[in-house]
This record gives structure tokens, sequence and C-alpha cells, in this order.
């Protein structure tokens, strides 16, 4: 495994940036599944465990705080509103936990209305900065929510093993809205301030 806290292009500690992310207030079954794996690998060397409150599916940047007008991204919040009415909320199935290069996770099942999310965002985007004004590309985009992130490099064997010895269980669960954020990472964990909460499906506001 790998440290997975380095810092990407243009992310330095203090700056924040906008985001769409779908998070899991209120989802105790979530949230019981995940107490249960991290359990399993609490005591490891070179996991962060992440927080409950703060639990998130990436799904889509916008751009850094200092970079993206405050009015355009009401009007992004404005657009992605009438789109994610199209959508119906997400029933998703998740777990059993995977290893990654830099953390553990749960995968949702299926993936497809997660990306169909990701795409309606992203066409919002584009309606207001362009489609240049999109970043991250829309190929390869692979959802998931991390409950542990490594925070060295090392040998990925002893997370592996305690996963294994976990009880395999898995949740569904029903997501009824996507969230606009401003991130950052200053404390080598996601923390956000949520914006606004954008609800799925006809009729909801």
């Amino acid at each position: 495994m790998r440290d997975h806290w380095w810092w990407r292009p243009g992310w330095r500690a203090g700056r924040r940036g906008y985001t769409w992310h779908l998070t899991f207030p209120g989802q105790d079954e979530l949230h019981e599944l995940v107490a249960a794996y991290q359990a399993a690998l609490a005591g490891l060397t070179g996991l962060d465990l992440v927080p409950r409150q703060w639990l998130h599916l990436t799904m889509q940047g916008i751009g850094f705080t200092d970079e993206v007008p405050g009015a355009d991204i009401d009007r992004m919040r404005t657009v992605a509103a009438e789109r994610l009415r199209r959508l119906p909320p997400l029933e998703l199935h998740f777990g059993p936990a995977t290893v990654l290069a830099e953390g553990v996770a749960l995968a949702p099942s299926p993936p497809e209305p997660v990306r169909a999310v990701r795409s309606a965002v992203r066409a919002a985007i584009a309606a207001v900065r362009g489609d240049d004004g999109v970043p991250e590309p829309a190929e390869g985009f692979w959802p998931h929510v991390s409950i542990a992130y490594s925070n060295r490099g090392g040998d990925a064997a002893p997370v592996v093993e305690r996963l294994e010895r976990a009880s395999q269980a898995s949740v569904s669960i029903t997501v009824e809205a996507a969230s606009l954020i401003v991130i950052h990472r200053d404390q080598r964990m996601y923390q956000w301030e949520t914006l606004a909460s954008v609800p799925l499906g006809p009729g909801r506001r």
C-alpha cells in the first residue's frame, strides 16, 4: 500500500475546494457496517480510519474556492437541482470491503445509478462554465466509500488478512440527495461544510 495523503496538484494546507459528493448522515445501517469493518482493522499501523461523519462517496470536483466565483456555484446548484429531479433516489448495496492501493473501501452496487448522478452534476458544471470548465475526466470513475486511508507505504497483507477474518456483511441503503460541499484535508482527513443537499427524484425540492 502507499500513502494516500500526498498533496494532489493545486492542493495545500488551508486551501478549500468545491465538489459534489454523496454523504451519509443518518444512514445507521451503513455506519454500523463501517464500524464492524473498522473494528476488524483496529490496531493496524499505517491506517487512518474514517470517522462516521466524514464518510463520503467522491463524485465530481468543481474547483478551488479562490478560483470559482460564488455566483457560478449558485447557478450550478440551480441547474443541478433541475437535472437531479429527473433521476430516482439511489438504491445501493454496500459490502464486502475491498483493499485498495491507498486504503480500504466499500463499492456500491449497482454503480450505474451513481454514474448517472455524476453525469448530471458534470452537465450542470458545463452549463455554467463550459465543457472545458469541467475538471476530471468523465471516464475511469469508480465509485466507492473509503472506510480507511493508508498513511504510509507498506505491505497490504495484514490488512487483507484482517478483512478476510471479518464478517463479510453487507447492507442496502437509499440515498435521496447529492451534496454540494466545500472540502479540505488539512488534518489528514476529508472534512467539509455542506452548501446544499440537492434531492433526487421527481417532484422533490
